[in-house]
């Protein structure tokens, strides 16, 4: 039988403009929080295994080797170490990496780190940077970006079931809401929907980014660092961690087409809807089960897409939540406490353990006052790679 898995303990530095400090050092810093969270003094002798995920050092940072150059800042040799590469959904495999570590019996405890110092370069080089998921002969050389693959999305959702630019800035309002209220998020303000939307004559800039996607449909280009410690719960060193574990109770992952008009419904994200149905199988769990969720929103559009995938809502039906309110905090099925990546922030190599961090944060009623989820069981998080083609999907218990 396969080892209980746990995350034993949590940190996470404050997304934004970072780029005055080196990549490493802040993925240092939050794998010190997360340290510090569970109370480990001797950290040689207990972490066997250190995991990063990161997907623009070679290319921003000029520099390789960073999971080996993490293990010397933080003095933990003679730990192992790997680096986990998934473009934006890097984080979330770097936790499943660590889950099978521990599972199979290679390791009882796992420090899983995500970080990425993006704003190192411009916001165009930044652009281009994300770009190079896409096919270099079919997509890239084209000119598309991931902007372009959001705004065609959403034009088609619009089209097949009613959404409106309103609709997306009420998620932008609900996301902004949540994020006002988290110490860690990249974008600390709120809006409203006058604001952004309904007063044509309101002094706010919502410029179109990719038409009709506007500046508050967008995440912003983020830098940052998240961490999770990761424990074999039968083992007795779970014993030395100050909290008890949040069990990881379901890891799913697929893949789709790499090129994006290889599908036959380019509505349809198949690889979101296959990782959660492996996550749920793992888990034993269904949709109805799950009490909040962290979706992969780096355009407010994939919010509702995912959380059909994903059995949260019926297809076509996540607008009508949305106006209704059930996706915010005082909501029936509150979606990114944290903000999302549209008002958290998005530094792609972190941003799938940051997602987690989250959940574990919210099932032990961590998270700050006004946007902790009320009495929370299960917690969903979605890392969306590419555009939906490598995606991986988690779900966290409170036991």
């Amino acid at each position: 039988m396969a080892a209980r898995v746990g995350i034993a303990a949590t940190g996470q530095i404050k997304f934004g403009n970072l780029s005055e400090y080196d990549l490493v050092d802040i993925m240092a810093y939050a794998a010190t929080e997360a340290m510090e969270d569970g109370g480990i003094v001797e950290k040689h002798s207990i972490i066997d295994q250190v995991i990063v995920a990161n997907m623009g050092g070679g290319i921003i940072n000029h520099q390789t080797g960073i999971a080996s150059s993490l293990v010397s800042r933080l003095n933990l040799e003679p730990a192992s170490a790997e680096l986990v590469e998934n473009g934006p959904a890097s984080g979330a495999s770097a936790v499943k990496v660590g889950w099978m570590a521990i599972a199979s019996g290679l390791a009882d405890v796992v420090l899983v780190v995500g970080g990425e110092t993006m704003r190192k370069v411009t916001g165009w080089a930044a652009t281009d940077f994300v770009a190079t998921l896409l096919h270099p002969e079919a997509e890239y050389n084209m000119g598309l970006t991931l902007p372009a693959f959001g705004a065609m999305f959403t034009r088609l959702y619009m089209e097949r079931y009613g959404l409106t630019e309103r609709d997306l800035a009420l998620i932008a309002v609900k996301d902004h809401e949540n994020g006002a209220k988290n110490k860690f998020a990249h974008v600390e303000e709120t809006c409203t929907i006058e604001a952004i939307h309904d007063n044509a004559n309101a002094h706010v800039v919502n410029n179109y980014v990719a038409e009709p996607l506007r500046l508050y449909s967008v995440c912003p280009v983020s830098d940052g660092a998240a961490a999770v410690i990761l424990v074999n719960m039968d083992s007795p060193k779970a014993q030395q961690f100050r909290k008890p574990p949040i069990r990881i109770a379901g890891i799913g992952s697929a893949t789709d087409t790499h090129c994006v008009h290889n599908r036959k419904d380019p509505l349809a994200l198949a690889a979101v809807r296959v990782s959660a149905e492996r996550a749920y199988a793992m888990a034993g769990l269904r949709p109805a089960d799950i009490s909040f969720a962290e979706l992969h929103d780096a355009f407010v559009t994939l919010e509702m897409a995912i959380s059909e995938e994903v059995g949260l809502f019926p297809r076509g039906k996540a607008v009508d939540a949305v106006r209704r309110g059930d996706t915010r905090i005082d909501g029936c099925l509150p979606i990114s406490p944290s903000g999302g990546l549209k008002a958290k922030g998005h530094p792609v190599g972190a941003t799938g353990v940051s997602q987690v961090v989250e959940l574990v944060r919210q099932l032990r009623g961590e998270a700050e006052p006004g946007r902790q989820v009320k009495d929370p069981r299960y917690g969903m998080a979605v890392n969306f790679g590419g555009f939906a083609n490598n995606v991986v999907t988690i779900i966290c218990a409170r036991e």
